[in-house]
């Protein structure tokens, strides 16, 4: 395993992490979550992201299972909040009130005494930033918090937390947290230099979109039975990707991966830490099987001159 720092600081991160945010507490059970987490451990990941939406805490409930008896130093926690829980009005958001409790309440469900990487899940326009960035810096006063970071924010809105910290005199964010595979590429024109430029590491999210980069979907095919796109709980943000037009793309850039000495899935993971900035990728396993695989991409070497061909592809065949 490769571990990389979370930006400028000392924290550092495996290059692939393990989420949950559509399988642990939802389509696996706490059994399967505790297996992953074991093996994941093995492999060298010490990065396990979740959030307090996920499945409404149950996929911070599975994790803090089993992680418990873990030895705490071996593992960085990430979380997150921001989406509503509940129908309360102040049960949502940034403000003081809404992070101190979500955090406190994770707690709980975590079974831990701090979180290692809190991050705000999105941006909040009716709290101001001056509110949240104190209210994280006195969590982090009070060893509640380790470090923070944001999650799919604007190269606007990064600015303005990491000035607003500046100007405060508070502890500014160290990450962020953005979609980005071969397929969604948006960061990289202005958020990725952002990042890069107010020393955050990125942890993407979906960097095998939602599965399709396995190349487990056939063009003209239905979804394989028991795959994500098979199950109507976790198939609805994948249709983006499930077009006819995308599944011919991506299965031409297999024989490219081929070339390169690895499976598609692997090919796809290192693509994403090939670009400056990225600290980690984060796989939503569902098994051991597809673990072991995606986590073999932290190990892979691939030829500059194969990801400019499988660019040049994607790019004529996406036109």
């Amino acid at each position: 395993m490769e571990y990389r720092a979370l930006g400028e600081s000392g924290l550092k991160v495996s290059t692939v992490a393990l989420g949950g945010w559509l399988t642990q507490g939802r389509t696996i059970s706490n059994e399967d979550t505790k297996r992953l987490v074991m093996r994941a451990q093995e492999l060298g990941v010490n990065l396990f992201d979740t959030a307090d939406v996920y499945s409404r805490g149950e996929s911070e409930r599975a994790l803090g299972e089993a992680i418990k008896g873990l030895r705490r130093q071996e593992f960085v926690v990430a979380t997150k909040c921001f989406w509503p829980i509940s129908e309360a009005v102040n049960d949502r958001g940034l403000s003081r009130k809404h992070i101190i409790e979500s955090v406190n309440e994770s707690f709980k469900r975590l079974q831990v005494d701090y979180i290692d990487l809190f991050q705000c899940h999105r941006h909040d326009p009716e709290t101001p930033v001056e509110e949240t960035v104190r209210t994280i810096h006195g969590l982090i006063q009070q060893g509640k918090i380790l470090y923070w970071g944001v999650s799919e924010w604007t190269e606007t809105q990064i600015l303005e937390a990491c000035e607003t910290a500046r100007a405060l005199n508070c502890i500014r964010p160290i990450s962020n947290q953005p979609e980005y595979n071969m397929l969604q590429r948006k960061i990289e024109s202005a958020v990725a230099p952002m990042c890069v430029k107010q020393g955050m590491g990125m942890i993407v999210w979906s960097p095998l979109a939602q599965g399709v980069l396995t190349g487990k979907y056939k063009p003209g095919l239905p979804p394989p039975p028991h795959s994500r796109a098979a199950d109507e709980k976790t198939s609805t943000f994948m249709s983006e990707y499930l077009s006819e037009k995308v599944l011919q793309a991506v299965h031409k850039l297999e024989p490219i991966a081929a070339d390169a000495g690895c499976s598609l899935a692997q090919f796809a993971l290192a693509w994403c830490l090939r670009l400056r900035g990225v600290s980690s990728v984060i796989v939503g396993a569902r098994s051991v099987e597809q673990l072991e695989e995606n986590v073999r991409a932290a190990e892979v070497t691939i030829r500059p001159a194969l990801f400019a061909r499988a660019e040049e592809l994607l790019a004529e065949a996406l036109a």
